[in-house]
């Protein structure tokens, strides 16, 4: 049948962003095989055998064995003396330590990379981080690029250790048999990167983050334009209230998952919590970025819902490469985003239990 109705077709629009936005939290819990704490953990135990990992998580801890790969992105990852991975690990974590085995290669951007004296690697180790450790094996070549590099006394490269940093710490009782070699090279233009010295030019990432922001944009325009509108009209009208509510939902609802985890009874609860709070999260700051063009457009006398959401998203984006202004520019459309959501899901719930309770049926809405 042809979706010829307009809220068929928004509802569609909505549910292919929810499955976009939440399938990558779903693979990371399905082909992780393993625990999934509250805090988004994920943890291989000792004497447990899994596939792979594949996720996005806070904390990745490997005590067991992994048969595959381990990739994916967490605050930390750690292979502990009793963890093997059978396969390659890719990574990128604020910290990566390897305490234990990784029979494949490793490829890491990290805050901070440690291959303790414990620690085998067994094929190539290609790392970009803040700084980097070497104090254990490595089967293959060492790569690394960061501000400062140590090659440990324990250390014992089968390969060649090239490297790039602004402090380079080697030891006597290192052992590398392919020699070792200083490349400026390898941290390129915009500092200490992975991956066979093709680094990606600097404004990649911000043109994917303004590409995902216009797509989710677009979707909610589509799907709920009168709601839309309204959050918009928020932020102009009541832009420090707005503000107030988004730092108070920014702060006290991590506080208040963290509490409803406590019991057993309540972890279900706070990892859908969690899942809601990122996409709020997301949803927010895209308004806050919508709000924007659109407060801009108002007073030039050209409003325009879809040049509203262009302008947005790339003046911030444009905002956001100068060093600090854009850091306090994004929160601030973040709290804007966020705040006015809220206000707009309150006002739309108690608009819905006032027609309810005054008609006896729902009032129709986006």
């Amino acid at each position: 049948m042809a979706l010829s109705d307009s809220g068929a077709r928004r509802r569609v629009a909505v549910a292919l962003a929810l499955v976009a936005l939440l399938s990558p939290l779903a693979t990371g819990i399905a082909a992780a095989q393993s625990v999934q704490g509250p805090s988004g953990s994920v943890i291989v135990d000792e004497g447990e055998t899994v596939d792979s990992v594949e996720t996005a998580a806070a904390t990745v801890v490997v005590y067991g064995t992994v048969e595959g790969d381990l990739s994916g992105a967490a605050g930390s990852i750690r292979i502990a003396e009793s963890g093997r991975v059978g396969g390659n690990v890719q990574a990128a974590a604020g910290t990566v330590v390897v305490d234990g085995t990784v029979d494949g290669d490793v490829e890491v951007g990290a805050g901070s990379f440690e291959l303790t004296e414990t620690g085998r690697i067994g094929g190539s180790l290609d790392v970009g981080a803040g700084s980097v450790s070497v104090d254990g094996a490595v089967g293959g070549d060492v790569r690394a690029a960061a501000d400062s590099v140590t090659l440990g006394p324990n250390a014992d490269v089968g390969g060649e250790f090239r490297y790039d940093a602004e402090s380079f710490t080697e030891s006597p009782d290192a052992t590398v048999a392919g020699g070792v070699v200083e490349d400026p090279s390898l941290g390129g233009e915009g500092g200490a990167g992975i991956g066979g010295g093709d680094f990606l030019p600097s404004w990649v990432g911000p043109a994917y983050g303004v590409a995902v922001n216009l797509a989710l944009g677009a979707v909610l325009l589509l799907a709920f334009p009168r709601f839309s509108r309204g959050v918009a009209d928020r932020v102009a009208d009541r832009s420090l209230l707005s503000g107030g509510v988004g730092l108070l939902a920014l702060v006290v609802t991590p506080i208040a998952l963290a509490l409803v985890a406590v019991t057993i009874v309540g972890i279900p609860l706070a990892l859908v919590g969690i899942v809601a709070y990122v996409v709020a999260l997301w949803v927010g700051s895209v308004y806050g970025r919508y709000a924007l063009g659109s407060w801009v457009l108002d007073r030039l006398g050209r409003p325009n819902r879809w040049a509203a959401l262009l302008l947005g998203v790339v003046g911030v984006a444009l905002i956001g490469l100068v060093p600090w202004v854009g850091g306090i520019v994004d929160l601030l459309v973040l709290l804007l985003g966020l705040g006015a959501l809220a206000l707009a899901l309150r006002d739309r719930y108690r608009g819905r239990n006032d027609a309810t309770v005054s008609d006896g049926d729902p009032v129709e809405s986006d």
